[in-house]
C-alpha cells in the first residue's frame, strides 16, 4: 500500500548575533555560542508515514569556504537516521552527524549543498535543533509557540497594514539542474533535494554487438550534434547505453581497437557526453559471456555474442566492479544489472527460476555458475557506489511477480525495479499492468526500461505509455537507430531524429506531456 505523504518545510534562518544565537541554542558549547552563525539550513520533512519520514537539509554557507564539512543536530523525540544519502550520516544518542562526500565538501561562500536521509519517528516528529556547520553556529527558528495569552487580547479598532519583510523567506529547492542526482525514497526516484523525477527517453543500441562482430563500438554517431538530435523530441530526458561484457574486459576474440582500454574510453566518453548535455544515462550489461544451449538459447557461443539466460560469475562480478568504479563518482548515471535474465526458460519451476535469479550459483539447465543479482549488486555496493540499480524480472525483463519476494539486500536503498513490455509479451495489456506492475511500483522504483512494438505502427505504445503516466512512472523506447521498424522496433529513420511512423508515437506522446 502506498504511503501517505505529508509535507512540511521549516526554514532555519540565520541570526546575526551572538546573543541572539545563544538564545535560541542554550546547548551549544562555548566556542560556538560565541561565533557568529556560518551558516542556513533548509530543513524539509518531505514525506512522513506511520513509523517513518524523509528529511533532507539544503546548507547554504554564509561563512568562509570548506573543503569539508560536517553538519551536526540533535533530534527532540527520539528520531532515528535509517539511512541517506549525499553524506555520510551518523547518529550518537540524539546527535546527527551529517559529513561530506568526496564529491561536495567544497562550497564557496554563499553557496549551498543538500544531503537527505530517511528516518524512524512516533509520537511526534519535530523539527531538529542545535545544527551546527564545522561546529560553528547555524541558527535556528523554532516552530511557533502555543502557549495562550495571560490576558484575553483586545482587537485593534483599526486594522493593522501587513509589512512585507524586509527579506524575502527561504523558499524549498526546486530541484536539481539536469541530469539530477538520484536516489530512491520510498517507491519513488528523486534528486538531491527530494524532488520526484520520472524518466522519459530512448534506448542507443550498438554498444552491446559492434564491438564483438568487429564493426567498430558505436551503430551511428554519439558525437554532440547527435545527441543534440535526440533532445530536439521534446521530453527525453534519459538514454539507455547497452554494454558488452567481454568487449569491457577486453577479451582476446575482441579486435584491440574495439575492446578494452578503447572500449572503456569510448563508453566513458559517450556517458560524459550524454551528462554535459543534461541526460541522465542509464548503463547496462546486455550481452554477456558463458555457453548456454538450451530452451530459447540466442546462440551457442560462449562469448558475449547474444543474449544469455543469465550472466557468468566469471566475468560479470569484475565487470560490474570495473564500471561502477569507472562511474560511481556521479549518481547521476543508473546502473541496469542485466538486460533480459530468462532462466525460467532453463529451469522446470518458478521458484527455481527466482531463486537463480537473485542469488546464482549453480542454476538448473545453465552449464556455468551464475552470477545473481545480489551477486552483482554485491560487487557494484563493494566499490562504494551509491548509484541508483534497476533489476529487470524473468521473462526477459517481463514477468515481475517474484521481484518482491526476491528483492535483493542494498545497503544504500537505492534499488528499482525494470521492466520490458512489446506487444508481443505475455504481459501486454492493462489487467496484467494493473495486476502484476502495479503492486511492484507501489513498493519500489519502477522504469520500463524498453517499450515498443513490431508492427511499425504506435497504438499499443500509446496505450503503455498512458498507463505509465496514469502512475506516475518511468519508460523509455526501443531504439534510437535507423533499422527498418516493420521488422522490429526503430524509432527513426535517420540520425537527425527523422521519426518513423513507431517513433512518432514516443515523439507525440512527449511533446504531449509539455
Amino acid at each position: 500500500m502506498r504511503r501517505p505523504t505529508r509535507t512540511v518545510a521549516v526554514t532555519i534562518a540565520a541570526v546575526t548575533t551572538a546573543a541572539a544565537a545563544a538564545a535560541l541554542l542554550p546547548a551549544l558549547s562555548s566556542a560556538a555560542a560565541g561565533a557568529a552563525p556560518t551558516c542556513s539550513v533548509l530543513y524539509t520533512v518531505t514525506n512522513q508515514w506511520d513509523a517513518g519520514f524523509q528529511g533532507n537539509v539544503v546548507i547554504t554557507n554564509t561563512g568562509a569556504p570548506t573543503t569539508s564539512w560536517d553538519l551536526s543536530f540533535s533530534f527532540a523525540n527520539g528520531q532515528k537516521v535509517t539511512q541517506g544519502w549525499n553524506a555520510t550520516w551518523a547518529q550518537s544518542g540524539t546527535t546527527v552527524h551529517a559529513t561530506s562526500m568526496s564529491y561536495n565538501g567544497a562550497i564557496a561562500t554563499g553557496g549551498t549543498v543538500s544531503a537527505g536521509f530517511l528516518g524512524s519517528w512516533s509520537g511526534k516528529n519535530a523539527i531538529p535543533i542545535g545544527f551546527t556547520l564545522n561546529g560553528a553556529a547555524c541558527a535556528q527558528v523554532g516552530e511557533p509557540t502555543e502557549t495562550p495569552p495571560s490576558t484575553p487580547v483586545t482587537p485593534p479598532t483599526t486594522p493593522t497594514p501587513t509589512v512585507p519583510p524586509t527579506t524575502p523567506p527561504t523558499t524549498p529547492p526546486t530541484g536539481d539542474s539536469a541530469p539530477p542526482k538520484l536516489h530512491v525514497a520510498g517507491n519513488k526516484l528523486v534528486d538531491s533535494t527530494g524532488k520526484q523525477v520520472v524518466l522519459h527517453g530512448v534506448n542507443r543500441s550498438g554498444t552491446e554487438f559492434a564491438c564483438a562482430q568487429g564493426k567498430g563500438i558505436f551503430d551511428g554517431p554519439v558525437d554532440d550534434a547527435a545527441i543534440d538530435a535526440i533532445k530536439s523530441w521534446k521530453g527525453v530526458t534519459a538514454v539507455r547505453v547497452p554494454l558488452n561484457e567481454d568487449c569491457w574486459e577486453g577479451l582476446s576474440y575482441v579486435p584491440s581497437a574495439d575492446g578494452g582500454a578503447n572500449y572503456i574510453a569510448a563508453i566513458t566518453g559517450w556517458v560524459d557526453r550524454l551528462v554535459a548535455h543534461g541526460i541522465t544515462p542509464i548503463v547496462e550489461l546486455h550481452w554477456s559471456h558463458g555457453t548456454y544451449t538450451g530452451n530459447s538459447a540466442g546462440c551457442t557461443d560462449v562469448n558475449a555474442t547474444c543474449q544469455k539466460p543469465m550472466p557468468d560469475a566469471q566475468y560479470a562480478i569484475p565487470f560490474w566492479t570495473s564500471v561502477a568504479n569507472t562511474f560511481k563518482s556521479n549518481t547521476s548515471i543508473v546502473f541496469d544489472l542485466f538486460n533480459e535474465p530468462y532462466p525460467d526458460r532453463a529451469t522446470s519451476t518458478s521458484d527455481q527460476a527466482w531463486s537463480c535469479w537473485r542469488d546464482g550459483g549453480t542454476c538448473p539447465g545453465i552449464g556455468y555458475q551464475v552470477a545473481g543479482m545480489q551477486d552483482m549488486l554485491d560487487a557494484v555496493r563493494g566499490t562504494g557506489a551509491q548509484n541508483v540499480v534497476l533489476m529487470g524480472g524473468l521473462a526477459y525483463s517481463n514477468d515481475l511477480t517474484g521481484w518482491p519476494a526476491h528483492e535483493p539486500t542494498d545497503p544504500t536503498g537505492n534499488l528499482a525495479a525494470a521492466v520490458h513490455v512489446y506487444n508481443f509479451n505475455s504481459c501486454a495489456n492493462s489487467s496484467c499492468w494493473d495486476s502484476q506492475l502495479a503492486p511492484v511500483a507501489a513498493k519500489v522504483p519502477l522504469v520500463a526500461g524498453e517499450i515498443g512494438e513490431n508492427t511499425c505502427a504506435h497504438s499499443f505504445t500509446d496505450s503503455f505509455m498512458s498507463w505509465l503516466d496514469s502512475h506516475q512512472l518511468s519508460y523509455l523506447g526501443w531504439t534510437w537507430n535507423t533499422w527498418d521498424c516493420s521488422s522490429g522496433p526503430s524509432l527513426i529513420s535517420s540520425y537527425d531524429g527523422t521519426a518513423t511512423n513507431y517513433g512518432l508515437g514516443l515523439k507525440n506522446h512527449l511533446a504531449s506531456l509539455g
